[in-house]
């Protein structure tokens, strides 16, 4: 795999300049690159260890003077990094399964599978399940009865596609990914303790222990076009209507999404994200790494929590959040900066304690 430098231009629809028609074959720091490299110098501070590799070429920011930097041929982007998507597409050399269907695959006679379809060795595909044309399916793959799999998806090593899962075109699932397992829904004969210290907020009412009673999930998931879920992530089937992911959303490693729970468009889940049951998740939304959200709750359309927030309540549109409870990110922000003064504040009282008190004195 190579190109010429106004190849990659022409393909990302910018600007090229200098030896076009160098070729180069892979992406690398500037620090550690080759001759035939192509180093992403995106910014003056990246830029600054061109001297300590070789590239010829590099991906500079608009405005850059090349020529200085020491190379002959560089692509100037006006956002260099909206561009690496796009180059990174290109040199992308993917997982290396092979095409076709592997003969270890085990796939069910009532199954569909449209044109280009490639299924790697020990995948197993259920009844009457559906998969899009040029998808690609890896290793250990199992899909489940009646899924449904949108056209030039990737399904990546050991994801598990449970029954009635419908999936959108061009989506990603990373490896180890399980899209619809049952939802944890359970409840007890009698009132537990857990529903009277939710309303009490402390009482735990007297209740008596009780066993757990299973509520099955007769929905399932659907996630729409675009989007991609990481590594280990979990989706869970809704109660008795699906769980639902909106097209373009993405969803990151270790992230787990609850049962009944309605995820907008083009939303960021980061690593290690928890929604619990039944809350919705509006459009343009940003949680970011460990945000929590309880059950039943509402976020926003364009709402961005900070790390670490714990959604106890429902967070208007627009909102910026941070903390536990989450509130508004410069009320967090400006209560710590009290909470930092208070030791002095404490040392002020009791010096003006000292001052007014004074065993001694006389009126």
């Amino acid at each position: 795999m190579s190109y010429t430098i106004d190849q990659i231009a022409k393909a990302l629809g910018v600007e090229a300049l200098g030896a076009t028609d160098i070729r180069v074959t892979a992406l690398a720091e500037p620090a550690d690159s080759g001759p035939d490299h192509l180093a992403l110098a995106t910014r003056p501070d990246y830029a600054a260890a061109l001297p300590q590799g070789a590239a010829r070429a590099a991906l500079v920011w608009e405005g850059a003077d090349w020529q200085a930097l020491g190379l002959e041929a560089a692509i100037i982007a006006p956002r260099p990094r909206y561009a690496m998507s796009g180059l990174t597409a290109m040199m992308d050399p993917g997982e290396g399964w092979g095409d076709g269907i592997h003969p270890s695959a085990v796939i069910d006679d009532t199954a569909q599978l449209g044109i280009g379809v490639h299924v790697g060795p020990l995948t197993v595909i259920g009844p009457r399940a559906q998969i899009g044309a040029g998808c690609r399916i890896g290793p250990q793959v199992t899909i489940g009865a009646d899924a449904v799999i949108g056209e030039n998806g990737l399904i990546r090593e050991g994801v598990r596609i449970a029954a009635r899962v419908r999936i959108g075109a061009r989506v990603i699932l990373n490896p180890g990914a399980v899209v619809g397992g049952d939802g944890f829904s359970f409840v007890t004969p009698e009132k537990s303790s857990v529903e009277s210290v939710r309303e009490t907020l402390g009482d735990q009412g007297g209740a008596g222990a009780q066993s757990y009673v299973r509520i099955h999930s007769l929905g399932s998931v659907r996630l729409g076009d675009d989007v991609e879920v990481g590594a280990n992530a979990a989706i869970d089937r809704g109660t008795v209507r699906d769980t639902v992911i909106g097209d373009r959303t993405k969803i990151d490693t270790l992230v787990m999404v609850a049962h009944n729970v309605v995820v907008g468009t083009d939303t960021l889940l980061c690593g290690l994200v928890g929604v619990a049951g039944s809350s919705r998740i509006g459009n343009n939304v940003v949680l970011a790494g460990q945000v929590g959200v309880g059950d039943n709750l509402f976020v926003g359309d364009n709402v961005i929590a900070g790390g670490g927030t714990k959604i106890l309540s429902n967070v208007p549109a627009g909102r910026v959040v941070l903390g536990y409870p989450a509130m508004k990110m410069d009320n967090h922000i400006d209560m710590y900066k009290h909470m930092r003064r208070l030791g002095r504040m404490v040392a002020d009282v009791a010096a003006l304690k000292k001052a007014v008190f004074k065993p001694d004195q006389s009126d």
